[in-house]
């Protein structure tokens, strides 16, 4: 059993007690954090659709945070002296998956989120309210009559 995650905007193969390196999270050491599904597949089935993907849950636990190994730039211009050296070291996770579960139903951090999303834009249609007939502005003259004003003016 396996499933295909999103996190920091890259996808990841994780199966059950798996460790991954994933860019850095703001979680501390130790918290239990809930991964987002994009796949997931068991032996007699897979599921890739969103309505079946709320009923997956991957819990991970964030066991400390990394620095990746460092990277060398090097920028060099021939004949002109040019010579510049810079390093990088990534800031990085280190999750371990704890369990991959398939729910008979949405989890409630699923349908709390939902809920979230959809009653904003419900009050903010509710609150539109129409303007006034006396804020409008007056219609703007049209450009030939304009262009004629200039023209006998000069």
């Amino acid at each position: 059993m396996y499933a295909v995650i999103k996190v920091g905007g890259k996808q990841y193969r994780v199966e059950k007690g798996e460790s991954l390196l994933v860019d850095r999270m703001n979680a501390s050491e130790g918290d239990k954090v809930t991964l987002d599904p994009l796949l997931f597949a068991d032996g007699k089935n897979s599921v890739f659709e969103g309505a079946d993907l709320e009923k997956i849950k991957i819990e991970a636990v964030v066991t400390g945070h990394e620095r990746g190994p460092k990277v060398h730039v090097l920028k060099y211009k021939p004949k002109r002296g040019y010579k510049r050296r810079t390093g990088f070291r990534a800031d990085l996770t280190r999750l371990e998956i704890r369990d991959i579960k398939m729910l008979q139903r949405r989890s409630p951090a699923v349908k709390d989120a939902k809920e979230a999303e959809d009653t904003p834009k419900a009050e903010a249609a509710a609150e539109e309210k129409p303007k006034p007939a006396g804020t409008r502005k007056a219609p703007a003259k049209p450009r030939t009559q304009a262009k004629k004003e200039t023209e006998d003016g000069s």
